[in-house]
């Protein structure tokens, strides 16, 4: 017999509905058809600015962060608490289309939180990145990132892979570095279907993806994305690279963000960084970038230290790299630290880029760091 239907009761009704604002279990109790469900994929970093993600049910498309619900997960199963008090919360920041399911679903970049003081979680670097690029608003901070990154088979699980597409299964060395870069074919230009996946992936989610290309070495590729003003630099990247880790689990492979993840005579990779301000940009901007270059080397030890874990392997002096222990900047020079573009000197005015910056570097704390740096530069004038 089927249970009979409880008589509907004035006290039990829902508020009225607020437009663009998911109405949470309260929404979803009253809810009768849920072919018009929204699902929003909140995603945000863990102790090691590593993308984790949980789906909620809502009952409504946000029009903005205010329409979506403050969410928590479980903070010790990802390093940031205690299993005793492990309560972490997450407060959205940005709205991206979801590209994997489509139409109406969408991601959401959160912040964490700890649920016991209010203080931001470990790893949760935005918050301390936002509060600068606030601070320095009226410089007009533009950011452009280029996030190389390897394609590697997959070994155990649960294991760092060891052998990038492209190598043989013994790991042992294919034909050297040159024909790889950029090149075409299925022998150089390896793993191609990912990266032009991701790319297009990544346009649908409305990430600010500028282009890609292939690298030096094989299995290794680069997309860029930018420009983007000041906290949207990191939002829009961490994105991204969400997105490639969702790709390559279809693609049974696996991305690595390690600035060098072969010994021996092959490239790194990096996460170059170019940058620019207001008065860098404007007539005589070539003498504020010169200015700029200056105060980064004063405090390059600094900037290193925020730029990636395992860099030191990477920025050898060799491979498109300054060593890690020296700082130069020059036009068109790939072997210093920071590179002026031909086109910025020609026109008196433009960008920098920073080639320091690994490509497992964390974009907050570096566009925080070269931020801070100028910001401190320009004020003393």
């Amino acid at each position: 017999m089927a249970p009979k239907k409880r008589p509907a009761s004035k006290g039990a009704s829902p508020a009225k509905r607020k437009k663009g604002v998911d109405e949470g279990a309260t929404g979803l109790a009253y809810m009768t058809s849920f072919e018009q469900a929204v699902l929003a994929e909140y995603v945000w970093l863990d102790a090691k600015q590593v993308p984790r993600s949980k789906t909620m049910t809502m009952t409504t498309l946000p029009t903005s962060v205010e329409g979506l619900r403050v969410w928590n997960y479980d903070g010790s199963s990802t390093e940031q608490a205690e299993g005793h008090n492990s309560e972490i919360y997450l407060y959205p920041k940005a709205i991206f289309k979801d590209p994997f399911r489509g139409s109406p679903h969408i991601l959401v970049l959160a912040e964490a939180y700890n649920a016991w003081d209010g203080q931001p979680a470990i790893g949760n670097t935005r918050a301390e990145c936002e509060k600068i690029m606030d601070k320095y608003e009226y410089l007009d901070p533009w950011f452009g990132i280029e996030q190389e990154y390897t394609l590697m088979r997959p070994g155990k699980v649960g294991e760092d892979p060891k052998i990038p597409l492209g190598f043989n299964d013994d790991g042992s060395e294919p034909a050297p570095q040159g024909p790889y870069y950029t090149g075409a074919g299925f022998n150089v230009a390896i793993g191609r279907p990912v990266a032009d996946e991701h790319y297009k992936l990544c346009l649908e989610a409305g990430v600010k993806i500028a282009g890609i290309n292939a690298e030096v070495m094989p299995g290794q590729w680069e997309f860029q994305v930018g420009p983007c003003r000041g906290v949207e630099m990191g939002d829009h990247l961490t994105i991204a690279r969400y997105i490639m880790l969702r790709v390559t689990e279809s693609h049974n492979c696996i991305c690595s963000f390690s600035p060098k993840p072969m010994d021996g005579d092959w490239n790194g990779a990096g996460c170059h960084t170019n940058f620019s301000v207001t008065p860098m940009r404007e007539e005589g901007g070539y003498d504020v970038i010169i200015k700029v270059c200056e105060a980064f080397g004063k405090v390059a030890a600094e900037h290193i230290a925020e730029y990636g874990e395992g860099n030191e392997k990477r920025l050898t002096g060799k491979h498109e790299t300054c060593a890690i222990s020296d700082f130069k900047y020059g036009v068109a020079n790939r072997g210093a630290s920071i590179r002026i573009p031909r086109e910025t000197e020609r026109s008196g005015k433009g960008y920098m880029e920073d080639r320091r910056p690994a490509a497992n570097c964390d974009p907050y704390k570096v566009t925080t760091r070269m931020m801070k740096t100028t910001g401190e530069c320009l004020d003393k004038e």
